[in-house]
């Protein structure tokens, strides 16, 4: 099973881009995209599922606003859209698709940069997020869960870590969530099998040079559970793919 996930900043823009050149590529069964801001039907799907993905949507109440997607060249099992909390699902921040005993599921964290509102709003929802995939790792063990996280987990995943220690992102209390996160039996399956700087997945477009220069971040995860870490057989991120200030990372699996 081969996995991407990529936070598009706006799926209509990438696609002015050249995004449908690259999903011709087959760069993975199952791609999960974040930050669509679109509703379905403004969407060009027609030219997605011409090149044998079929699609499934999540879009947020505010138009232009979040929204994420799944696209995959295996039909899904089941799609649940929504984690079933509130102000989470209004913003069309979680989608999940059941693949046999393996349920992907594609998360657009907040982002606390626009002030004190949204970065106490950011913490709750990762508590929110955490007990809904503590809860369902109850009766579905094997999950994938594929996103943008807004958060730099170590110093190795950005650029500058003496100067942005007061940045939202990568506050201490931002980290030490995710740290226990991955203590509760959840894996970063790309530090799994590569342990090298200057991996990063997220450019300032403020700044443009800065993506030329490699100073960013790396807050696009994939992560499963224990009973998948040896499944894990390679992982990737791909900085050359610029349809936004993001880039994809990847995943396979080895499921036999």
């Amino acid at each position: 099973m081969r996995i991407i996930t990529y936070n598009v900043n706006g799926i209509r823009a990438a696609m002015k881009k050249g995004f449908i050149d690259w999903l011709q590529t087959d760069p993975a069964d199952i791609i999960c995209l974040q930050e669509t801001k679109a509703n379905e039907e403004d969407v060009d799907k027609d030219a997605i599922h011409a090149l044998g993905y079929e699609s499934h949507w999540f879009s947020a109440e505010k138009k232009g606003y979040s929204g994420v997607a799944i696209l995959s060249k295996k039909k899904a099992d089941a799609v649940f859209k929504g984690n079933g909390i509130m102000q989470s699902d209004a913003e069309g921040r979680v989608i999940r698709a059941d693949f046999g005993d393996v349920s992907v599921i594609n998360a657009y964290f907040p982002s606390g940069t626009s002030g004190d509102e949204r970065q106490t709003y950011k913490y709750q929802w990762l508590d929110e997020f955490q007990a809904y995939l503590i809860d369902l790792r109850k009766k579905r063990k094997n999950l994938v869960i594929c996103g943008d996280y807004n958060i730099a987990n170590k110093d190795i995943d950005i650029h500058s870590p003496k100067t942005n220690q007061k940045s939202s992102g990568f506050l201490p209390e931002e980290r030490a969530w995710l740290d226990a996160f991955w203590e509760k039996g959840f894996v970063d399956s790309f530090r799994e099998l590569n342990k090298e700087p200057h991996n990063y997945t997220w450019w300032s477009a403020r700044f443009p040079s800065v993506r030329l220069q490699n100073k960013g971040w790396r807050i696009d995860y994939i992560s499963v559970t224990e009973p998948l870490r040896s499944k894990i057989k390679s992982v990737a991120i791909y900085p050359d793919v610029k349809h936004s200030d993001h880039c994809p990372s990847y995943l396979e699996l080895n499921l036999k």
